[in-house]
């Protein structure tokens, strides 16, 4: 493989002594951002990058435009001339593909072996630290020479023998703050991953555009927000999408640039459609959300788990989060597991196994488990807690025996898929019984007691049965639900009506710890 480019839309637009001095200024810049790789990639004092840092470890990359603009095209529409507003901030993919085409891949690499590349695509969408409400301008139509072919007769007065071709550049975006940076929540790569790293981003020449010259730093520290930048968030229910990396793309990137050498324009960008991968971001302009807790973790199984034994899925889950925390992390916190917790109980963690349920042919076999937190949990309790999930692989025992690991971006099983249980709706019923909080006949004070303990407001109306109420509901015996030694509840299962959408995950019962009394979306049913 050859090297590449990145997604460079235009070259300046100045002309050709305009390319050189943006070239010599991004050499300049290139060049000491090199030696600044070389002795270690601590920024110089004084640098405008040399961002204040705290102790935590973790990744981020530092993008300045040198020009204090920048500009990309956001889906392939530049050239229609319709544009109104750019791009921004610059997506996780195009800092990526800037990467990319820093050294190549392959026996294309110079500096590097290409095995950071393989690292950086998996990693998970970052916060992006950029000026939340930048000025964007659209840029005019304007003429240029078009070279090749036949002599044209009479089509250009200073070019004779030209034509004159349109160019529709798009819109070029103003930030107040030149500088954005992208930050992964995650351990930092070994040395030699974290060197090529940063090898890569001492030779990233521009970002979007070529009239874009950026210099990039590569840091293993939690960095001070740049002036007047606010951060987009990754957030399920947020309104501004951004394209970021997936597992796989640099092999998509290696096989198109291949089609390409061999097939040439004939190759567009719409035969690449796998490359789009858009996530919902928080704006910093939007209303801050309250804090409904959060599920830190989705796993899949590699089989399906009959229904009957979420009881045991769910305990050996949480044995394993604790075992592989103290292993990583060392001693795990009460929110976890509930030993000296001074907190209320809807404050303890949800250890929850996803059966499939709801539809006309569901049978209740469990597919995924989820950890939830709690709100006001600490953003590093669960990191530690999401990553002591994530690492487990296999759970075994109590009649249990079936290999996990986390789930990617595949929309089946829905009963593993996140959607399935975060999305909001007024009516919710159970996909495995709740237990009962107190031995007394069930009214709506008491389910509205149920559900402030969980977090929840109260419903409107509800209905109880001890036999499922939606398809595939996981119907147990006494002895499946009560545990061994502690006194007997009663459970049963509940319909809920909200008087205005409630999110999910919704878990009800004094067995939410355990994964009873989670609840299924009953969306537009009356």
């Amino acid at each position: 493989m050859r090297h590449r480019r990145g997604r460079g839309d235009a070259r300046p637009a100045g002309g050709r002594q305009d390319a050189r001095r943006i070239h010599w200024c991004a050499a300049r810049w290139l060049g000491a951002a090199a030696d600044d790789a070389a002795a270690g990639g601590c920024p110089r004092e004084g640098d405008p990058l040399d961002l204040a840092r705290s102790r935590r470890l973790m990744l981020s990359i530092a993008v300045e435009f040198l020009h204090g603009t920048f500009r990309g095209d956001p889906d392939g529409t530049a050239n229609t001339g319709r544009l109104t507003r750019g791009e921004w901030p610059p997506s996780p993919a195009r800092l990526f593909a800037a990467l990319v085409a820093a050294d190549g891949t392959g026996d294309a690499c110079r500096v590097t072996d290409g095995t950071e590349l393989e690292w950086f695509e998996r990693l998970p969408p970052p916060v992006i630290h950029a000026d939340p409400d930048p000025v964007h301008q659209p840029l005019r139509p304007r003429f240029v020479v078009q070279h090749g072919g036949a002599p044209a007769k009479g089509t250009h007065h200073e070019y004779v023998g030209r034509s004159g071709a349109a160019t529709r550049p798009g819109v070029r975006i103003a930030p107040r703050s030149p500088r954005v940076v992208y930050q992964w929540d995650e351990t930092p790569p070994s040395g030699t991953i974290l060197e090529a790293l940063r090898r890569r981003a001492a030779r990233v020449a521009y970002l979007g555009s070529a009239d874009s010259p950026v210099r990039a730093r590569v840091a293993t520290e939690v960095p001070a927000p740049p002036p007047e930048t606010g951060s987009f968030v990754p957030d399920h229910e947020g309104q501004t999408v951004i394209n970021v990396t997936h597992e796989g793309d640099l092999a998509r990137w290696d096989r198109l640039h291949e089609q390409w050498t061999q097939r040439g324009a004939s190759v567009s960008r719409s035969q690449s459609p796998a490359l789009t991968h858009p996530v919902a971001y928080r704006s910093p302009l939007s209303d801050e959300p309250r804090d409904e807790g959060e599920v830190v973790a989705w796993l899949r199984l590699d089989r399906a788990v009959s229904g009957r034994r979420v009881s045991a899925l769910t305990t050996l889950f949480k044995e394993a989060v604790l075992s592989r925390h103290q292993q990583i992390h060392g001693e795990p916190p009460a929110v976890l597991h509930g030993h000296g917790f001074s907190g209320a109980g809807y404050e303890l963690a949800r250890y929850l196994a996803l059966p499939d349920v709801g539809f006309q042919r569901s049978r209740g076999r469990v597919h995924g488990l989820a950890l939830w937190l709690s709100p006001g949990t600490g953003r590093e309790v669960r990191r530690m807690a999401r990553d002591a999930a994530l690492s487990i692989q296999r759970l075994s025992g109590r009649g249990v025996d079936v290999a996990v690991a986390p789930r990617d971006d595949e929309e089946r099983p829905v009963a593993a898929h996140p959607d399935r249980w975060l999305r909001a709706s007024h009516g919710w019923a159970t996909a495995v019984p709740a237990i009962h909080e107190r031995r007394r006949r069930l009214d709506l004070a008491e389910v509205a007691r149920w559900c402030e303990h969980a977090g929840l407001p109260a419903p409107v109306a509800f209905r109880e049965a001890r036999t499922p109420l939606v398809a595939g509901a996981i119907d147990l015996a006494p002895v499946e639900v009560n545990r061994p030694g502690r006194p007997a509840l009663p459970y049963s299962h509940v319909e809920l009506w909200f008087e205005r959408a409630v999110p999910g995950p919704v878990v009800i019962g004094s067995g939410r710890q355990r994964g009873f009394g989670l609840c299924v979306p009953l969306d537009s049913r009356a």
